[in-house]
Protein backbone atom coordinates (compact mmCIF):
# COMPACT_ATOMS: atom_id res chain seq x y z
CA UNK A 1 0.00 0.00 0.00
CA UNK A 2 1.42 3.36 -1.07
CA UNK A 3 2.12 5.99 1.60
CA UNK A 4 2.87 8.98 -0.68
CA UNK A 5 1.86 12.37 0.67
CA UNK A 6 0.41 13.83 -2.55
CA UNK A 7 -1.67 11.06 -4.00
CA UNK A 8 -5.29 10.50 -4.91
CA UNK A 9 -6.40 7.12 -3.61
CA UNK A 10 -4.54 4.12 -2.29
CA UNK A 11 -2.44 1.80 -4.48
CA UNK A 12 -3.28 -1.66 -3.18
CA UNK A 13 -1.90 -4.92 -4.66
CA UNK A 14 -4.55 -6.75 -6.65
CA UNK A 15 -6.27 -3.60 -7.92
CA UNK A 16 -5.48 -2.10 -11.32
CA UNK A 17 -6.38 1.45 -10.29
CA UNK A 18 -6.04 3.61 -7.21
CA UNK A 19 -8.94 2.97 -4.84
CA UNK A 20 -10.91 4.59 -2.03
CA UNK A 21 -12.92 3.04 0.78
CA UNK A 22 -16.55 3.56 -0.26
CA UNK A 23 -17.77 3.10 3.31
CA UNK A 24 -15.67 6.03 4.52
CA UNK A 25 -16.72 8.11 1.52
CA UNK A 26 -20.41 7.56 2.26
CA UNK A 27 -19.87 8.33 5.94
CA UNK A 28 -18.13 11.59 5.04
CA UNK A 29 -20.96 12.51 2.69
CA UNK A 30 -23.45 11.92 5.49
CA UNK A 31 -21.47 14.14 7.86
CA UNK A 32 -21.34 16.97 5.33
CA UNK A 33 -25.03 16.55 4.52
CA UNK A 34 -25.94 16.91 8.19
CA UNK A 35 -24.04 20.16 8.65
CA UNK A 36 -25.27 21.48 5.30
CA UNK A 37 -28.88 20.92 6.41
CA UNK A 38 -28.25 22.65 9.76
CA UNK A 39 -26.84 25.73 8.05
CA UNK A 40 -29.63 25.73 5.45
CA UNK A 41 -32.30 25.65 8.15
CA UNK A 42 -30.61 28.54 9.94
CA UNK A 43 -30.76 30.55 6.73
CA UNK A 44 -34.29 29.56 5.72
CA UNK A 45 -36.03 29.78 9.08
CA UNK A 46 -33.99 32.29 11.05
CA UNK A 47 -32.46 34.42 8.33
CA UNK A 48 -29.02 33.73 9.79
CA UNK A 49 -26.52 33.19 6.96
CA UNK A 50 -23.40 33.19 9.13
CA UNK A 51 -23.35 29.40 9.67
CA UNK A 52 -23.73 28.97 5.89
CA UNK A 53 -20.67 31.14 5.26
CA UNK A 54 -18.65 29.14 7.78
CA UNK A 55 -19.80 25.84 6.25
CA UNK A 56 -18.93 26.97 2.71
CA UNK A 57 -15.37 27.76 3.80
CA UNK A 58 -15.04 24.47 5.67
CA UNK A 59 -16.49 22.54 2.72
CA UNK A 60 -14.07 24.21 0.30
CA UNK A 61 -11.05 23.47 2.50
CA UNK A 62 -12.18 19.86 2.88
CA UNK A 63 -12.53 19.33 -0.89
CA UNK A 64 -9.29 21.17 -1.64
CA UNK A 65 -7.42 18.72 0.56
CA UNK A 66 -9.26 15.79 -1.02
CA UNK A 67 -8.50 16.70 -4.61
CA UNK A 68 -5.16 18.52 -4.54
CA UNK A 69 -3.36 16.90 -1.62
CA UNK A 70 -4.67 13.50 -0.52
CA UNK A 71 -8.16 12.26 0.44
CA UNK A 72 -6.78 10.78 3.65
CA UNK A 73 -6.17 14.33 4.92
CA UNK A 74 -9.74 15.46 4.31
CA UNK A 75 -11.28 16.21 7.76
CA UNK A 76 -14.68 14.73 6.86
CA UNK A 77 -13.05 11.57 5.47
CA UNK A 78 -10.83 11.28 8.54
CA UNK A 79 -13.94 11.33 10.73
CA UNK A 80 -15.84 9.07 8.33
CA UNK A 81 -13.00 6.54 8.27
CA UNK A 82 -12.92 6.51 12.05
CA UNK A 83 -16.67 5.94 12.24
CA UNK A 84 -16.52 2.89 9.94
CA UNK A 85 -13.17 1.58 11.19
CA UNK A 86 -14.74 -1.71 12.33
CA UNK A 87 -16.34 -2.36 8.95
CA UNK A 88 -14.61 -4.24 6.17
CA UNK A 89 -13.46 -1.76 3.48
CA UNK A 90 -15.32 -1.69 0.17
CA UNK A 91 -12.84 -0.42 -2.38
CA UNK A 92 -13.99 1.57 -5.41
CA UNK A 93 -12.08 3.25 -8.22
CA UNK A 94 -10.61 6.65 -7.34
CA UNK A 95 -10.66 8.31 -10.82
CA UNK A 96 -14.45 8.62 -11.00
CA UNK A 97 -14.56 9.89 -7.41
CA UNK A 98 -12.09 12.61 -8.26
CA UNK A 99 -14.32 13.78 -11.10
CA UNK A 100 -17.38 13.75 -8.82
CA UNK A 101 -15.58 15.68 -6.10
CA UNK A 102 -14.39 18.21 -8.69
CA UNK A 103 -18.08 19.02 -9.27
CA UNK A 104 -18.50 19.60 -5.52
CA UNK A 105 -15.36 21.74 -5.48
CA UNK A 106 -16.71 23.88 -8.33
CA UNK A 107 -20.03 24.37 -6.54
CA UNK A 108 -18.14 25.33 -3.37
CA UNK A 109 -16.14 27.96 -5.29
CA UNK A 110 -19.38 29.39 -6.66
CA UNK A 111 -20.89 29.54 -3.17
CA UNK A 112 -17.70 31.19 -1.87
CA UNK A 113 -18.11 33.97 -4.40
CA UNK A 114 -21.88 34.39 -3.96
CA UNK A 115 -22.36 34.02 -0.20
CA UNK A 116 -19.01 34.67 1.48
CA UNK A 117 -17.54 37.37 -0.77
CA UNK A 118 -20.56 39.08 -2.33
CA UNK A 119 -23.20 38.28 0.29
CA UNK A 120 -25.77 37.55 -2.42
CA UNK A 121 -29.18 36.34 -1.20
CA UNK A 122 -31.56 34.92 -3.77
CA UNK A 123 -32.75 31.95 -5.86
CA UNK A 124 -29.30 31.21 -7.30
CA UNK A 125 -28.07 30.39 -3.80
CA UNK A 126 -30.99 28.00 -3.29
CA UNK A 127 -30.24 26.29 -6.60
CA UNK A 128 -26.55 25.76 -5.82
CA UNK A 129 -27.24 24.66 -2.22
CA UNK A 130 -29.98 22.34 -3.41
CA UNK A 131 -27.63 20.74 -5.93
CA UNK A 132 -24.98 20.14 -3.25
CA UNK A 133 -27.56 18.67 -0.88
CA UNK A 134 -28.94 16.41 -3.60
CA UNK A 135 -25.48 15.04 -4.45
CA UNK A 136 -24.61 14.48 -0.77
CA UNK A 137 -28.00 12.89 -0.04
CA UNK A 138 -27.79 10.35 -2.88
CA UNK A 139 -24.20 9.50 -1.94
CA UNK A 140 -24.83 9.02 1.78
CA UNK A 141 -28.31 7.47 1.65
CA UNK A 142 -28.22 5.24 -1.42
CA UNK A 143 -24.54 4.94 -2.28
CA UNK A 144 -25.32 6.53 -5.65
CA UNK A 145 -22.48 8.75 -6.85
CA UNK A 146 -24.17 10.93 -9.47
CA UNK A 147 -20.89 12.58 -10.43
CA UNK A 148 -19.37 9.13 -10.95
CA UNK A 149 -22.19 8.25 -13.34
CA UNK A 150 -21.43 11.37 -15.38
CA UNK A 151 -17.77 10.32 -15.46
CA UNK A 152 -18.78 6.86 -16.70
CA UNK A 153 -20.78 8.43 -19.54
CA UNK A 154 -17.92 10.58 -20.85
CA UNK A 155 -14.78 8.64 -19.92
CA UNK A 156 -12.83 7.13 -22.81
CA UNK A 157 -11.30 4.52 -20.52
CA UNK A 158 -13.17 1.55 -19.12
CA UNK A 159 -14.34 2.44 -15.62
CA UNK A 160 -13.43 -0.05 -12.90
CA UNK A 161 -14.67 -0.74 -9.38
CA UNK A 162 -17.86 1.31 -9.39
CA UNK A 163 -19.75 1.69 -6.09
CA UNK A 164 -22.18 -1.20 -5.74
CA UNK A 165 -20.58 -2.71 -8.87
CA UNK A 166 -23.10 -0.78 -11.00
CA UNK A 167 -20.66 -0.73 -13.94
CA UNK A 168 -20.98 -4.46 -14.60
CA UNK A 169 -23.85 -5.76 -12.45
CA UNK A 170 -27.12 -6.62 -14.22
CA UNK A 171 -29.91 -6.89 -11.64
CA UNK A 172 -32.35 -9.79 -12.09
CA UNK A 173 -35.97 -9.20 -12.94
CA UNK A 174 -37.92 -8.00 -9.92
CA UNK A 175 -34.87 -6.71 -8.06
CA UNK A 176 -36.63 -3.38 -7.55
CA UNK A 177 -39.57 -4.99 -5.77
CA UNK A 178 -42.82 -6.78 -6.58
CA UNK A 179 -46.16 -5.34 -7.70
CA UNK A 180 -47.50 -6.03 -4.23
CA UNK A 181 -44.82 -3.84 -2.69
CA UNK A 182 -45.62 -1.13 -5.21
CA UNK A 183 -49.28 -1.32 -4.24
CA UNK A 184 -48.39 -0.93 -0.55
CA UNK A 185 -46.30 2.13 -1.39
CA UNK A 186 -49.14 3.62 -3.44
CA UNK A 187 -51.69 3.09 -0.66
CA UNK A 188 -49.28 4.65 1.84
CA UNK A 189 -48.76 7.75 -0.33
CA UNK A 190 -52.51 8.18 -0.88
CA UNK A 191 -53.11 7.87 2.86
CA UNK A 192 -50.44 10.45 3.68
CA UNK A 193 -51.87 12.82 1.04
CA UNK A 194 -55.36 12.53 2.56
CA UNK A 195 -54.04 13.07 6.09
CA UNK A 196 -52.13 16.13 4.91
CA UNK A 197 -55.26 17.50 3.22
CA UNK A 198 -57.24 17.05 6.43
CA UNK A 199 -54.54 18.68 8.58
CA UNK A 200 -54.33 21.73 6.32
CA UNK A 201 -58.14 21.96 6.23
CA UNK A 202 -58.26 22.02 10.05
CA UNK A 203 -55.48 24.37 11.19
CA UNK A 204 -54.93 25.14 14.85
CA UNK A 205 -57.05 28.02 16.07
CA UNK A 206 -55.21 31.31 16.42
CA UNK A 207 -54.64 32.54 20.00
CA UNK A 208 -56.02 35.93 18.88
CA UNK A 209 -59.67 35.97 17.83
CA UNK A 210 -60.35 37.63 14.47
CA UNK A 211 -64.17 37.62 14.69
CA UNK A 212 -65.92 40.96 14.29
CA UNK A 213 -66.63 42.51 17.69
CA UNK A 214 -64.43 40.03 19.54
CA UNK A 215 -61.91 41.44 21.99
CA UNK A 216 -58.40 41.64 20.59
CA UNK A 217 -55.63 40.51 22.89
CA UNK A 218 -52.59 42.79 22.72
CA UNK A 219 -49.60 41.08 21.16
CA UNK A 220 -46.43 40.57 23.11
CA UNK A 221 -43.74 42.90 21.70
CA UNK A 222 -41.29 40.02 21.80
CA UNK A 223 -43.65 37.91 19.70
CA UNK A 224 -44.09 40.75 17.21
CA UNK A 225 -40.32 41.02 16.85
CA UNK A 226 -39.97 37.25 16.50
CA UNK A 227 -42.47 37.22 13.66
CA UNK A 228 -40.90 40.09 11.77
CA UNK A 229 -40.15 38.65 8.34
CA UNK A 230 -36.44 39.03 7.45
CA UNK A 231 -35.50 40.88 4.31
CA UNK A 232 -33.99 37.82 2.61
CA UNK A 233 -37.37 36.02 2.76
CA UNK A 234 -39.10 39.01 1.18
CA UNK A 235 -36.50 39.24 -1.58
CA UNK A 236 -37.03 35.63 -2.66
CA UNK A 237 -40.81 35.75 -2.29
CA UNK A 238 -40.70 33.40 0.70
CA UNK A 239 -42.60 35.63 3.14
CA UNK A 240 -45.68 33.44 3.67
CA UNK A 241 -43.60 30.25 3.86
CA UNK A 242 -41.34 31.86 6.46
CA UNK A 243 -44.38 32.78 8.58
CA UNK A 244 -45.75 29.26 8.23
CA UNK A 245 -42.44 27.66 9.23
CA UNK A 246 -42.15 29.91 12.28
CA UNK A 247 -45.77 29.61 13.40
CA UNK A 248 -46.54 33.29 12.81
CA UNK A 249 -49.95 34.71 11.83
Amino acid sequence: MSKALFQFGELIPGYNVAVLNERAVRAAAGILFFFAMVTLMNAMLLGNFQPTRVFVLAFLIDFTLRIFVNPKFSPSLILGQWMVRKQEPEYVGAPQKRFAWAIGFTLALLMLYLIVIKGVIGPINMLVCGTCLLLLFFESSFGICMGCQLYNMFSKNEVELCPGNVCTYNPPSGAGGSWMQGLVLLVFLVAVFNVAAWVYAHPKSSPISTEVGAPVTPQDPGEVERCRVPEFAKKIGHEQQWKLHNGCP
